[in-house]
């Protein structure tokens, strides 16, 4: 494992044969959620089955927050309380359909972010995965559906839906594209049913949708981790070096 700054973010680089992203084998992109540790998806590496040749990489937000735990990083600000709010009251449609302020510049630098791994790591975005835990998923979805990149595929884990009109018209441009979506029915952060609503959206688009749901909140259980790491092996199995 090693460290390193890419365009301008804190980065933790893994796996490959050295375990510091050596080799030139398929890269998968997690993006932390709001209020995480910049490094607090790195261990989820360790407990995926997959080849040795399969490299991580694990931005660090741009975003410090005083919330009086450390070190707590965002892609852009939210309104936790409108938030929990409006999930309390259930009008999510206000919601999804908002394009929150600050969200613009988080993917454009996640974007440059990508393009320098390609160069860093010799890979084509064909061999990327890119994904992440809630407002990291639904960064990495939003850039997804905005580029014309090939990515391999998305991961998205407890995300959710923004900017609904963008991304509904913009969905079926990825036909075809293998996507992981997990979801807790419990969550009380973000609605299990506007996931689904998610998940519906996708297959009505035509991508290949791999879904699944736990009995739980806001979270990454085991049974999503072994999921995942059938799901990555899977997307990168007809993978070839770059």
């Amino acid at each position: 494992m090693r460290r390193d700054i890419i365009a301008g973010l804190e980065t933790v680089i893994t796996g490959g044969p050295d375990r510091e992203g050596g080799g030139d084998g398929p890269l998968v992109v997690l993006l932390h959620g709001f209020g995480a540790p910049g490094d607090d998806l790195v261990p989820l590496w360790r407990m995926l089955d997959v080849p040795e040749s399969v490299r991580f990489v694990f931005p660090s937000g741009p975003l410090r927050l005083s919330m009086g735990m450390g070190d707590s990083r965002a892609w852009w600000m939210l309104d936790m309380d409108r938030l929990i709010r409006e999930r309390t009251s259930g009008n999510w449609m206000t919601l999804i359909k908002e394009v929150p302020e600050g969200l613009g510049a988080a993917r454009e630098q996640v974007a440059r972010f990508v393009a320098e791994l390609e160069h860093r790591l010799a890979v084509a975005p064909q061999h990327m995965l890119l994904g992440g835990f809630s407002q990291g998923a639904i960064l990495a979805c939003d850039l997804v559906l905005r580029s014309e990149q090939p990515f391999a595929g998305m991961i998205l884990l407890s995300g959710t839906i923004i900017a609904y009109d963008e991304w509904m018209s913009r969905i079926p441009a990825r036909r075809g594209m293998p996507v992981f979506q997990s979801h807790g029915t419990d969550d009380p952060i973000l609605a299990y049913e506007v996931a689904q609503q998610l998940r519906e959206a996708f297959r009505a688009g035509g991508l290949e949708v791999e879904w699944h749901e736990f009995r739980g909140g806001h979270e990454i259980p085991l049974l999503v981790l072994e999921r995942l790491g059938l799901f990555i092996r899977r997307v990168f199995s007809g993978a070839s070096p770059t």
